[in-house]
């Protein structure tokens, strides 16, 4: 398990997989173990990931001071990364929260991004938030599957802030629940660091007008992937993310929630290889 040193002194960890040229991958949670994204539906036979564990999440140490778990000091550790790879711009892709990290990342330093990814990215760093009503729409969506009606009640509960997770309506995250995505889901309890997340956004994390002006001096190509059945983010709220950029592609994968790679890994690796490629190959906007 390699490992790098953090400006402040933290080691850090990530895991490579698969072949062929670097995709720096940050993971989402806010502040999950880099675990759940597994070889990203094949994308690892395609590409070489290089799996960052945030601090204090994976085999990554936890850090002295847990103000430095705030995503724009974050930014610090990615930027840590590159220069321990050696590379002088780097393919990045980004899954759900840490698509804000990305942003902040492209925002300070443009000129070392390649091509960026973001799948089901949580754009708070824009000042673009999944609401409450997003996600219950897109439930609302899966009404006919068999699972709904005991699930639905509970997932109101607990966007109201009246109950806690409840595994019962994890089926709402992916845009099928079969052996595959409760096997996925399984896994994912001691991946999380909830203590680092509740820091993640906190206070001082974004200036959403000032990252919004950055960003559209990038001149890197970017892919904004959205599932069609996510509801953090909406396809909606996604293409808005994706307007940040002056060389953005957007994207929605039919049937697809919050993990699309769990749910069409080879619709997934196809897309997202045909973008990091350069080939020309990945669709145009797709609608809402």
């Amino acid at each position: 398990m390699p490992t790098f040193i953090a400006p402040d002194g933290t080691e850090l960890a990530y895991h490579l997989r698969g072949r062929g040229a670097p995709l720096v991958v940050l993971p989402g949670g806010p502040m999950r173990a880099s675990a759940y994204l597994g070889d990203l539906g094949g994308l690892a036979g395609h590409r070489r990931l290089v799996l960052l564990d945030l601090r204090g999440t994976g085999d990554s140490a936890v850090p002295a001071d847990p103000a430095t778990y705030r995503c724009d000091r974050l930014v610090d550790d990615v930027e840590a990364l590159r220069v321990h790879l050696g590379t002088e711009r780097m393919d990045v892709l980004a899954h759900s929260a840490g698509g804000s990290l990305a942003l902040l990342y492209a925002a300070r330093f443009p000129r070392r991004v390649a091509r960026l990814v973001l799948v089901t990215a949580t754009p708070w760093a824009l000042g673009l938030a999944p609401t409450a009503g997003h996600r219950l729409e897109a439930a609302r969506s899966r009404s006919g599957e068999p699972w709904f009606a005991e699930a639905f009640p509970l997932f109101e509960r607990w966007l109201a802030g009246k109950a806690d997770y409840d595994p019962a309506f994890a089926p709402f995250f992916y845009g099928r629940w079969d052996e595959a995505a409760a096997a996925h889901e399984a896994r994912s309890y001691d991946e999380f660091n909830d203590d680092a997340g509740t820091v993640y956004g906190s206070e001082g994390a974004y200036d959403p007008p000032a990252t919004r002006a950055a960003l559209a001096r990038v001149t890197a190509p970017v892919l904004v992937l959205a599932g069609e059945l996510d509801g953090g983010p909406r396809p909606a709220l996604a293409r808005a993310a994706a307007e940040a950029f002056p060389h953005a592609r957007f994207t929605v994968q039919p049937g697809a929630g919050h993990y699309p790679w769990v749910d069409d890994g080879e619709w997934f690796t196809a897309r997202v290889t045909a973008f990091l490629d350069g080939d020309g190959q990945t669709p145009p906007p797709a609608g809402d």
